[in-house]
């Protein structure tokens, strides 16, 4: 097969490519070009569903990457939230680039980049908030924005045709837990001296209003604990930073004492605490201790709210997490909202809870503040754009729909040009008028336990295939004339329960028919394969006239 030809590009013109992260909810990955250069920003990952079976993360294909990788001059970081650094330490080996974040974030990447052997010599440079940074042709400044976590960047990158500011995650928060609210003038500045092209977070453009404060989180927690007279659980996203100290500043204002359950929250606080964050809130109770607390004196911080079954909140819905045992009248927070294709799987854990007897708090269930977005709403976004003035509104990071209501928002806004873009858009920034002008090819990756495939590879689709329909394999062995030697073996799956009277009748009818097929088929003079497919065919028919599904059937036959 020829080797595909590399797409060629005017190194004259600015250019943006969403790699991942305009048409799903995570996945982030986009793309800088302009003078024969290019410089990526984010590389995150994306929760897979049922449709995925197997699968848990979804990573964006790097290929455009690995294909430019001698002019991919470096790839920003903008904060530490999975869907935009979780994609790094799995696809870095195939790209190897250098590496741009400020200090918390580079405390986390490198602790993912040391768990892949291939992340060996991967280069970090870390970036001061408000530094200026050349990377290639672009010089970029890291500005800080209130966000869930610490050290989030919107970035502006300048080149000579103009200027962009990527807005990564951000929200308006008035009064942070961490850090400062966002400063205004920045972002003034930023219009007034003339902004090409706004390439902005979509996540809650269909939200009226604001996203809210955290430091209300921490009030609304902490009026939900008094009506709670038993041990209490939060689950919420590990890498909430903001959202920790919340619950334990409410645990304080209530009298509890606050433990820690989940590998990746323990690495999330230890890196706020080598960045300087978290100093102000009581040590944490040792998880081995949990059991000698006062059920009505502790508060549990646990990992699981999007449901993921290996996740400490779906553990402890199962009854196997070793360290802690709810009993009836306990109550389990989730503070954070369900990521759009979660919702089953949280259902599910918060269907075992309530078996139990345990009591779910969700944010829609009470009227206190127990969660409020990192992203911003839509009032917060038109400030935006009335601070920033952009000639031109992408919309990026998030489902089509939400894509679609930022688009609306800035249409309304009277922003002059708004371009929609696909996972692979070309757009053309400048010069002249701005327009998607090509398209590259684009996937998601599956990460499935010992490798990652494309998330189209034929395995992933038969698994999905077996989840609806079943399968039955029959194994039969004939002789050199075509006899049977052996009655057939026919396995079923999905589809019977043999200990089941009817199911087991139903199956011998099956071999008898296998049997009788075999007789009919060896007096015909037709190869071995061309025989298991016709036994292949009746049998799948056979199966779908009493069960009315159309079962994956597969054939081996023997000749000895």
């Amino acid at each position: 097969m020829a080797k595909k030809r590399k797409k060629e590009f005017n190194p004259e013109e600015l250019l943006f490519i969403p790699l991942g992260g305009a048409e799903q909810f995570g996945a982030n990955l986009n793309v800088y070009g302009f003078g024969g250069q290019w410089m990526a920003i984010d590389c995150g990952i994306g929760f897979a569903d049922e449709y995925y079976p197997g699968v848990d993360i979804l990573l964006p294909n790097p290929d455009f990457l690995e294909e430019n990788k001698k002019s991919l001059a470096g790839m920003i970081i903008t904060h530490a939230h999975e869907d935009h650094i979780g994609g790094v330490a799995r696809l870095w080996p195939r790209f190897k680039c250098p590496l741009f974040c400020t200090e918390f974030t580079a405390v986390i990447l490198k602790k993912k980049l040391k768990e892949n052997p291939e992340c060996r010599g991967a280069r970090i440079r870390i970036v001061k908030q408000g530094e200026e940074v050349n990377i290639g042709p672009f010089t970029t400044t890291f500005i800080p924005v209130p966000h869930s976590v610490p050290n989030a960047s919107a970035i502006l990158i300048e080149t000579p045709l103009g200027k962009v500011l990527h807005s990564g995650d951000w929200n308006l928060d008035p009064k942070p837990t961490m850090g400062k609210p966002i400063d205004a003038d920045t972002f003034k500045k930023i219009g007034n001296d003339g902004l090409l092209a706004y390439v902005g977070d979509s996540t809650n453009a269909g939200v009226d209003g604001y996203s809210g404060s955290e430091s209300d989180v921490e009030k609304g927690l902490a009026e939900v604990f008094k009506g709670c007279d038993q041990r209490i659980v939060v689950t919420m996203f590990a890498s909430n930073v903001g959202r920790v100290r919340s619950i334990c500043k409410a645990a304080e204002a209530t009298d509890r004492h606050v433990a820690i359950i989940g590998r990746s929250l323990h690495n999330m606080i230890g890196a706020a605490r080598d960045c300087g964050y978290l100093t102000d809130i009581k040590d944490f109770v040792d998880e081995k201790d949990i059991s000698v607390i006062p059920r009505d004196k502790l508060v549990v911080i646990a990992t699981g709210s999007q449901g993921e079954a290996r996740a400490q909140i779906a553990r402890i819905a199962r009854g196997d997490q070793r360290s802690l045992k709810l009993e009836k009248g306990d109550t389990v927070i989730f503070s954070a909202r369900p990521i759009p294709g979660n919702e089953k799987e949280i259902n599910f854990v918060q269907n075992r809870l309530a078996a139990s007897y345990i009591n779910v708090v969700n944010p829609r269930d009470t009227h206190h503040v127990i969660h409020v977005s990192g992203h911003p709403a839509r009032d917060e976004i038109k400030q935006m754009y009335d601070w920033v003035k952009p000639q031109l509104v992408v919309p990026v990071h998030g489902e089509r729909s939400m894509i679609e209501d930022q688009a609306e928002l800035a249409r309304g806004s009277q922003i002059a040009q708004v371009i929609v873009p696909n996972n692979g858009s070309v757009i053309k920034l400048a010069p002249n008028t701005p327009e998607i002008i090509d398209h590259v090819p684009t996937s998601l990756l599956a990460v499935e336990p010992n490798r990652i495939v494309e998330a189209t590879h034929i395995a992933i689709s038969e698994r999905r295939k077996l989840q609806l329909s079943g399968a039955a394999h029959a194994s039969i062995v004939i002789d050199s004339k075509g006899s049977l030697m052996a009655r057939p073996h026919l396995t079923m799956t999905g589809l019977v329960d043999e200990d089941d009277d009817e199911d087991y009748e139903f199956v011998e009818d099956l071999i008898d028919e296998l049997e009788d097929m075999v007789d009919m088929l060896k007096r015909k003079k037709m190869s071995d394969d061309d025989m298991a497919e016709k036994i292949r065919i009746a049998l799948r028919k056979d199966i779908y006239e009493v069960l009315r599904i159309k079962a994956k059937v597969d054939v081996h036959l023997t000749r000895v």
